[in-house]
């Protein structure tokens, strides 16, 4: 008997012995979670396979082992990947046992050829070896090869195992890769959506600013040129509209309705097609309509190259034309407002003194006082839903014994309207048997209109007028309030955005902390008003390490904590602020350095004990009073960022008071 058949005896006795495996199904869910995968996944790791065997066979090809032998590539369920298919058919044939020794032994295992259906092997040598995980516990793939007979002895499968090692560092970097490269893409999509977004924003804000029809359709038009600048781009408008802008015309129906801007405008939604002009087969054109709320005005037409349309980001221009849109209608509803007789220039009056303020309690009493002028009414009541209580709010009212009440959102007829976002009017309370209402019956009411208050397309409350004479309001006043009750509604929506930014403008968005510019005002108030206090600036430590080491998503996650740490270790007086990257900064009023040093230790220690993946923070406190000579924001800044500096060059972690002669 030969060496060669009297090692393959003793490997064939292994495999007959009673070795203890895993269920199918237990085998492949411990392989799953080994390569940190899901079951759709699997034909993702065939393609690492595939593509990591290329690899190998381009690096290893000069190699006489690679020249002289042929290879396959098996998958760990014995299924066939890649290589020469003759390789594999012995292991389906008169070798199948050796393959499944091969998988459940984790080891390298051979025989020698000697099946007649393969006369021109007879001979040479087969091998398989395993490509086991990077724990060593389960079998990736195996490498099967036919070593030709001068290369079969020891050296030859020495050489085959370093092959092997050299296909599994192939196969790991191809893996790694792969996964790198799917982390960056996300990213790359989140970044891009942060841009979408602030980029809308501004849009928007710039847009809703305006109420010129005019100014609306140039921003829409110059914000997709400058985001675009290579795509042609026109706006078809269906109305008889005089605009100075070149690319705003006239859209012309054809009777055969062939053209997409044509079908755009009729179905109301994007068509995409190939342009269809002479010597630009290359080109695509694209309609999207200008509407709102009303009804289509418009289609925007845009024409551009096929490589520019797949980098196209489409959902940002649709959201940009919506938004156009419902400016657009907007502006085109106050252009009309100003066309009107006298109704309507009570309305342009109104509209320009409710935008006169951006306080929401200030533009409730103007409104209610213009109301009660402009239809000679005896009683006017304003009621906001409350969505945390799920009431309806008496938000100003000229009925002092009800100006602060809140009712059920189905009570009266201001739970009617609210409830059926229908208006409504009523000439004798006297005959109502259906509908009872405090206000009717306190003042002793008997004519009423009511509509609702909508703000962005929402209902939010009612606007109720009432008389004591039956029968006093006209079907005119009643469409008239509806008219003054959007624009009401609008600067009720504007009063909320103004008051919306104003937050947004004094906070840090990732923190949720004040910005920089609001402490530097509150201190500076603090210090014309009170007699001293004390200013904490908290770094945290190698916090460009901790970035390097676990990525900025992880970095900014730390900051968010630490940043809460901080928040919930002060007083509600206190003013948290973020000083800049990794710098918060704490303001505690009326409070001296030894009392801010404690503050600090808490924050210092909270940090340490409370933050995943741990950090440290150094800290530098200054205090001022009164009786200081120099007494300014700067000044107060300038020592507690020394002392920060000395804490940090002393080995972090810990908190230094200001030095006075500094």
């Amino acid at each position: 008997m030969s060496e060669h058949q009297q090692d393959f005896s003793r490997h064939q006795s292994l495999f007959q012995t009673n070795i203890e495996v895993a269920s199918p199904s237990e085998s492949s869910d411990l392989w799953l979670k080994e390569m940190d995968i899901s079951q759709y996944d699997l034909p993702y790791v065939r393609e690492v396979l595939q593509q990591s065997f290329v690899d190998w066979r381009k690096e290893t090809g000069s190699l006489p082992l690679s020249k002289h032998s042929k290879w396959a590539m098996i998958d760990h369920e014995g299924a066939y990947i890649s290589g020469e298919e003759m390789v594999y058919s012995l292991l389906e044939g008169p070798h199948a046992g050796l393959l499944q020794h091969c998988l459940l032994s984790h080891e390298l295992v051979y025989d020698v050829i000697e099946h007649a259906d393969y006369p021109m092997l007879t001979g040479q040598v087969l091998c398989m070896v395993p490509i086991l995980s990077r724990s060593g516990q389960l079998v990736i793939s195996v490498l099967a090869c036919v070593l030709p007979k001068h290369i079969s002895d020891s050296s030859g499968l020495d050489a085959i195992e370093a092959t092997a090692l050299h296909y599994h560092s192939c196969f790991f970097r191809r893996y790694e890769y792969i996964f790198v490269s799917d982390v960056m893409k996300i990213q790359k999509n989140t970044e891009r959506e942060a841009s979408r977004r602030s980029i809308l924003f501004q849009i928007m804000q710039r847009m809703h600013d305006q109420i010129d029809v005019d100014t609306v359709l140039t921003e829409v038009i110059d914000s997709i040129a400058m985001l675009y600048p290579s795509i042609q781009l026109s706006l078809l408008m269906s109305q008889d509209h005089q605009h100075s802008n070149p690319k705003v015309k006239p859209l012309v129906f054809h009777p055969w309705g062939e053209d997409i801007c044509v079908r755009a405008f009729m179905d109301g939604r994007l068509m995409i097609q190939d342009c269809k002009e002479p010597g630009k087969e290359n080109y695509v054109e694209m309609s999207i309509p200008l509407g709102g709320k009303q009804g289509i005005y418009g289609v925007f037409h845009l024409k551009m190259t096929r490589e520019l349309k797949e980098d196209l980001d489409l959902q940002l221009i649709t959201m940009m034309i919506d938004t156009a849109g419902n400016a657009f209608e907007n502006a085109k509803l106050y252009e009309q407002s100003n066309l009107l007789i006298h109704e309507l220039r009570l309305i342009n009056e109104l509209t320009q003194r409710l935008n006169q303020s951006l306080q929401l309690s200030d533009i409730y009493q103007f409104a209610n006082e213009e109301l009660l002028n402009i239809f000679n009414a005896d009683y006017s009541c304003f009621l906001q839903y409350n969505e945390e209580r799920n009431m309806l709010e008496v938000m100003s009212c000229n009925v002092p014994s009800l100006s602060k009440d809140i009712f059920n959102r189905d009570y009266g007829f201001g739970g009617l309207v609210f409830e059926k976002k229908e208006p409504v009017i009523l000439s004798d309370y006297h005959l109502n048997t259906k509908v009872s209402s405090k206000l009717m019956e306190v003042t002793g009411s008997q004519s009423l209109i009511a509509t609702p208050l909508t703000v962005n397309g929402k209902v939010m409350g009612a606007i109720l007028l009432t008389h004591r004479s039956p029968h006093f309001f006209s079907y005119d006043n009643y469409r008239l309030l509806q008219t003054l009750a959007s624009h009401i509604g609008l600067s009720v929506s504007n009063a909320l955005l103004h008051a919306e930014l104003r937050r947004m403008a004094n906070r840090d968005m990732l923190t949720d902390m004040y910005a920089r510019h609001y402490l530097d005002e509150a201190i500076q108030e603090y210090q014309a008003n009170d007699f001293c206090g004390s200013l904490i600036v908290v770094d945290i430590d190698q916090f460009k390490q901790v970035n390097d080491t676990y990525g900025h998503q992880k970095g900014d996650k730390i900051l968010k904590q630490v940043s809460e740490i901080v928040k919930t270790s002060i007083r509600p007086e206190d003013i948290p602020a973020r000083w800049g990257g990794e710098e918060l900064a704490v303001y505690l009023p009326q409070m001296g350095v030894h009392q801010a040093m404690k503050v600090a230790e808490v924050i210092r220690s909270r940090v340490a004990q409370e933050t995943d993946p741990g950090v440290t923070v150094s800290s530098g406190i200054a205090e001022w009073c009164i009786i200081d000579e120099l007494v300014s924001v700067d000044s107060l800044f300038y020592r507690a960022d020394m002392a920060l500096y000395r804490a940090k060059n002393s080995g972090r972690n810990q908190i230094q008071i200001e030095n006075m002669n500094e």
